[in-house]
């Protein structure tokens, strides 16, 4: 760990129609990554979005 802050190793993903992937946003926990990324899906767009851990490989 580093002095630089917290460790935020949950990961928001968003992946648009052509396939293109960003990452939304960095969290402390999976919980709070999970609202987050429900709270995008709910708001109806066509995007799919989904948490991840650092290190962990998406699917």
């Amino acid at each position: 760990m580093s002095d630089s802050g917290a460790v935020l190793p949950w990961l928001v993903i968003r992946q648009d129609d052509n396939g293109n992937r960003y990452r939304v946003g960095r969290y402390a926990t999976k919980d709070e990554a999970q609202k987050i990324a429900d709270s995008l899906d709910d708001r109806g767009h066509k995007q799919l979005y989904w948490v991840e851990h650092i290190g962990t490989p998406a699917l």
